[in-house]
């Protein structure tokens, strides 16, 4: 299996529908937006990529990993049944909704790929476009009245003798990570069965009313003003780049060098007789150290005076009212840190991006909805942004702890970002509490940033 020698090729062995089991979902229906989905609607679609080892033959997969996918994604869907409907933007967005009915569907395709599966699932630096025709695109479709637009997409795609990948397109409009992590563990749950009945883990089932949302601030008529004055259709469609000369690698921070950056912030502040950072958490040691990486890389590229590092805050704990865990949609904030780069670039770097992530985090902490009616204009700067930071996706989520039946992934990967230009946090496969960091960057820019991130984790010791 190597990539010098022999050309990609990618084949697709089946492409079908998959619907919930007949009778088990409602024959029409629709769910209003909240102010929390809305501003999703800008954004593309997130691609998640999960490897699995499965050292046997494409007939075996055919024949028996691909029916209990069929299988259990069914199942799954008679109580997640809106990852098969669609997105309806209304004219005039007067009011924007996810609608479904009875013979809606995931759009479901088996292909087999000679890719070095190894070399996908590794962590150093690789070209993008090797992971692109991994995913499944979100293509619209028309109605008879409207436009819509599907909300899921998979593809599976085996590596004879070596493993498969689960790819996934979802627009974000329909799910936050805590419930697409939901959806896709309840898939898991039921597959891994030998009698497709969802394990005990799985303890509660969607809950759909939207009234538990409350609007104080009318945010949602603040972001449909702001949407009206966009193109709503052009978001939901796939964005064209050049991809000629991007690669992708992932960067790993154990709890032992978070604990060093700690160490260095604390003995900093005590030298220098500062006060010391309101919140030093795994995430913000992370952020801290992975941004000053990434200033540092940029001096050459970038001429911006400040830059910007944005990210998800989870609603569900921060709310002043109490909103279910099970809760099917959107919930979460969004936090935004701005500085100097050269701040960021002198010796007590670190030490300042620590204390503005953590100061913002407590700030969302006491009100996550303090400065909501920004979150539209301030996503839009950073989305697509090569001088700023959005991070992606939450090391609480496990996403590592995923199993159909044939053990945990062996990698994970968020393709979007390639697009996005954002970053991904998810939690350290082989290290308990780490976290993996995936960046996509020009081939330049990933190896002077490489060399930094490694260069400054020796340093720490």
């Amino acid at each position: 299996m190597s990539t010098t020698t022999t050309p990609f090729t990618l084949n697709v062995l089946d492409h079908c529908k998959i619907t919930p089991p007949l009778n088990t979902t409602p024959k029409t229906s629709s769910l209003p937006l909240t102010f929390f989905d809305i501003p999703w609607l800008l954004f593309s679609p997130s691609q998640p990529l999960f490897f699995y080892d499965f050292p046997h033959s494409i007939s075996h997969f055919t024949t028996t990993i691909v029916p209990k996918l069929k299988q259990s994604l069914s199942l799954t869907l008679q109580h997640y049944f809106p990852f098969s409907g669609t997105f309806v933007p209304l004219p005039g967005l007067t009011d924007p909704q996810l609608k479904f009915t009875h013979d809606n569907s995931i759009s479901f395709v088996v292909a087999e790929s000679n890719s070095d599966f190894e070399h996908l699932c590794s962590y150093h630096v690789r070209d993008v476009n090797k992971f692109h025709s991994l995913v499944p695109k979100l293509q619209e479709i028309f109605s008879f009245e409207h436009k819509e637009f599907p909300l899921l997409a998979i593809q599976i795609t085996s590596f004879p003798n070596y493993g498969f990948s689960i790819g996934l397109a979802f627009h974000h409009v329909i799910a936050d990570g805590r419930t697409f992590h939901n959806f896709i563990k309840t898939w898991s749950s039921y597959c891994s069965s030998t009698t497709f009945e969802p394990s005990p883990s799985i303890k509660s089932l969607p809950f759909y009313d939207r009234d538990v949302i409350i609007d104080e601030k009318d945010l949602r008529g603040v972001f449909l003003k702001d949407l009206r004055k966009r193109n709503v259709i052009d978001s939901c469609r796939a964005i064209k780049m050049d991809f000629s000369n991007m690669t992708r690698a992932t960067f790993s921070m154990s709890t032992s060098e978070m604990e060093k950056v700690k160490k260095k912030i604390l003995e900093s502040c005590k030298e220098k007789k500062t006060s010391l950072p309101l919140h030093l958490s795994p995430y913000v040691l992370t952020s801290a150290f992975f941004w000053v990486c990434l200033v540092k890389t940029q001096q050459e590229f970038v001429n911006e005076d400040v830059t910007h590092f944005g990210f998800i805050a989870g609603g569900i704990t921060r709310l002043e009212y109490e909103v279910p865990k099970n809760y099917f949609g959107n919930c979460v904030g969004f936090g935004k840190v701005s500085l100097r780069r050269k701040d960021l670039l002198g010796e007590d770097g670190i030490v300042i991006a620590a204390k503005e992530i953590g100061s913002t985090i407590k700030k969302l902490d006491a009100s996550i909805l303090g400065e909501g009616e920004k979150w539209i204009l301030d996503w839009e700067m950073l989305h697509g942004s090569e001088e700023h930071v959005h991070v992606t996706w939450s090391p609480k989520l496990k996403l590592y702890e995923l199993n159909f039946g044939w053990g945990r992934p062996k990698k994970i990967e968020e393709i979007s970002i390639d697009f996005t230009r954002g970053v991904s946090f998810v939690e350290s496969r082989d290290f308990e509490g780490g976290i993996e960091i995936g960046l996509a960057l020009p081939k330049s820019e990933m190896d002077v940033f490489t060399f930094l991130f490694n260069k400054g984790l020796e340093d720490l010791a």
